[in-house]
């Protein structure tokens, strides 16, 4: 099972393998807190695009279209799908404040939509 947390959330048992795919550490958690297996910065948004679209609710359409454009071209989402297989139970960890307006839903939607 895929799950999407706020990293700000406390870890639990159930989140399974705990991946980061923020391009930033999130501020005020520690590594120790954080409690992740692994980091996986280089498949956030581009820092243009996170630029671009500021969490901003009315461009979340627009941004969920480009962000995928760059899914579709990046290595890591392969490694990304071998660590899913691998650990069934994983959650994709984000900092930002809105549970369903951030690239981590997107990324989990795309993972979904193109397992194979």
């Amino acid at each position: 099972m895929l799950r999407i947390k706020r990293i700000y959330d406390e870890p639990a048992e159930s989140d399974g393998y705990r991946v980061l795919v923020d391009r930033l550490w999130p501020r005020g958690v520690s590594k120790q807190r954080a409690a992740l297996d692994l980091w996986l910065k280089e498949i956030a948004p581009s820092p243009e695009l996170r630029t671009w679209f500021g969490h901003k609710p009315e461009k979340f359409a627009e941004f969920s279209a480009r962000y995928t454009d760059e899914l579709e071209k990046n290595p890591e989402v392969s490694k990304l799908k071998k660590l899913i297989k691998q650990n069934p139970d994983t959650t994709l960890l984000y900092g930002a404040k809105a549970p369903a307006i951030n690239h981590a839903a997107v990324l989990q939607k795309f993972i979904e939509d193109t397992a194979s």
